[in-house]
């Protein structure tokens, strides 16, 4: 069992140092309090399609951001993950990264699912992969990863031996949403809970919150409502919505050896030999 700390803060368009030291902030005292995994949301260093990205975005695993990011792994002892603007030579990724306590790298992910609206700015990733630590089996998304068609990517990660999969988010809404008339959350629920009850894994989303200021959805507004679902399919932890609704929530997870997975996942081999979704 470990403490996992979801960091719903505010992302500002194109300003990278000072996203990395707001972040610091809020990883230090989720630190303090105890979180052992401080997960941290899509884009943290320019914020989600912004045009920085050109000229700001750096490189995994030396670049400043990334640096960054292990430094304060190591200064805390915790296990960090967080979106980044990542640059690969002429590339520019939307990308996220898991670190240990020592500062090592044990995942780093590019976005597969991005939103056609994103490809602009951003290549494709083209692969998946899982980190066994003693913590659990951990998988790594980003965001729109996790409703990719038929949740091929998380559905992918629980085949691969995730116990947890961890996803920085960037949620938004148009400015005029009325959260009381039509309450935000239930694509994720939709697309986290079948997963993470077909392979007694759990699914944590963090959002970021702001006013998107440039881009395709400049206007727009990110709201966290950041979100933990546990192996029931059912929300363990739902975070406040709002554009000021920073905040830090946290969750006791328990991952769910493979060893006593084995009905499940004989029920989800069986479901797609017969050309059906488990139930």
């Amino acid at each position: 069992m470990f403490k996992l700390a979801l960091i719903q803060m505010v992302v500002r368009a194109g300003r990278k140092l000072e996203n990395l030291k707001h972040a610091e902030e809020w990883v230090r005292r989720a630190a303090a309090d105890g979180a052992e995994v401080v997960l941290l949301p899509e884009a943290l260093t320019l914020g989600w399609t912004d045009p920085s990205a050109e000229t700001e975005a750096d490189e995994v695993p030396d670049g400043e951001s990334c640096a960054r990011l292990r430094r304060l792994a190591r200064e805390t002892g915790v296990h960090l993950c967080s979106g980044l603007v990542e640059r690969a030579g002429s590339k520019i990724f939307n990308a996220a990264v898991f670190i240990d306590p020592a500062g090592e790298i044990l995942l780093h992910h590019r976005k597969i699912n991005e939103l056609e609206i994103g490809r602009h700015v951003y290549a494709l990733g083209d692969r998946l992969q899982v980190a066994r630590t003693k913590l659990g089996t951990i998988g790594l998304m980003i965001c729109a990863d996790g409703f990719a068609r038929g949740q091929v990517v998380s559905r992918a990660l629980g085949y691969m031996g995730a116990e947890v999969i961890l996803s920085p988010c960037a949620w938004a809404v148009p400015a005029d949403h009325d959260n009381a008339e039509n309450p935000y959350g239930k694509l994720w629920i939709d697309n986290y809970g079948p997963v993470a009850k077909d392979f007694s894994l759990w699914i944590a989303g963090a959002s970021n919150v702001g006013w998107i200021e440039s881009g395709p959805w400049k206007g727009r507004k990110c709201i966290g409502c950041s979100l933990v679902v546990g192996p029931t399919g059912e929300p363990v932890v739902r975070g406040p919505y709002g554009v000021e609704a920073e905040s830090i929530l946290t969750v006791e997870i328990q991952p769910q050896k493979r060893a006593a997975q084995g009905d499940g996942w004989a029920r989800v081999w069986r479901a797609e030999l017969e050309g059906r979704q488990p139930r």
